[in-house]
């Protein structure tokens, strides 16, 4: 009975854990992969009608799942110490998704420049005015939230667009702007085909874009191991259930269990905040 209930936390700490994750290349194409085979599995629809409606249900919150796994635990282990954690967790795991979101967010909005470039060049090919050109673009990507409408004032009424190009390339995530207001400047004062030099640009940014995405593939297995030593305690915990001892008893309500979880905790935060660094490096290399 005690290898079940202990099997059963253990379960659900790792499904908890896998909800908020951070989903890297390898564990989309892993995704994909099972995808390929389980489109019309009844199993597969299920989970996945039940996950879309927990996300309803959560309304875009999911470090409130940290709460339940809390509740588990704290029933199990028969310790509000689980309990006063997972309150604890939810304001961290909340900070962790929100600078997951913007970094997502300033990804969607470069690549948005890298369609704005091809958007501009092809109405110019196409016979507009560099200005209407730059204002169907703007209006089609949508990239530039707030600058939008500077930069769409700018080339309507024949304003400094230049400048508001700049201006908007401030914004997290629109720093190709930069080039494109560079574009836009040599070609009014000096004379040089805009649609030529933004090509150019273009292609640099699919280079760089692409360039990322490679280092992000490779870096796929160091991410891979940081979610292992993320699941080793865990694996721990089911270990020693299945071995006839009792975990959560030991962790929560003996002086040398507790000092060993919280010693434990700290070390394996450190690993983990120290690890994720040393990848984020790589990845700003």
């Amino acid at each position: 009975m005690s290898e079940a209930v202990h099997a059963t936390a253990l379960c659900v700490g790792a499904a908890a854990w896998l909800m908020v994750a951070d989903r890297g290349q390898g564990s989309r194409r892993a995704r994909a992969l099972l995808a390929v085979g389980a489109v019309d599995s009844p199993l597969a629809e299920r989970w996945g009608s039940g996950w879309r409606r927990l996300q309803m249900w959560l309304g875009g919150r999911r470090e409130l799942l940290c709460l339940p796994v809390a509740l588990v635990l704290g029933i199990l282990g028969e310790s509000v110490l689980p309990l006063a954690a997972g309150a604890v967790a939810v304001p961290l795991v909340r900070r962790w998704l929100r600078r997951r979101e913007s970094r997502k967010d300033r990804e969607r909005r470069a690549d948005g420049v890298v369609t704005l470039c091809g958007a501009v060049v092809g109405e110019l090919r196409a016979g507009r005015e560099p200005g209407q050109a730059l204002l169907v673009a703007v209006r089609g990507t949508g990239v530039m939230g707030e600058a939008e409408a500077g930069v769409s004032a700018a080339a309507r009424f024949g304003g400094d667009v230049p400048g508001a190009l700049g201006q908007a390339a401030c914004e997290p995530g629109l720093d190709g702007l930069v080039g494109v207001a560079a574009c836009w400047r040599v070609a009014v004062d000096g004379g040089a085909g805009l649609a030529a030099g933004l090509d150019r640009l273009e292609g640099s940014l699919r280079a760089e874009r692409r360039r990322r995405e490679e280092l992000r593939a490779q870096l796929a297995g160091a991410w891979s191991t940081v979610a292992v030593l993320a699941v080793l305690p865990l694996l721990g915990m089911g270990l020693g259930a299945a071995l006839g001892a009792d975990p959560l008893k030991v962790l929560l309500h003996s002086t040398a269990g507790l000092v060993c979880l919280v010693l434990g905790g700290l070390l394996e935060a450190a690993g983990l905040l120290w690890s994720g660094r040393i990848v984020r490096a790589g990845e700003a290399l």
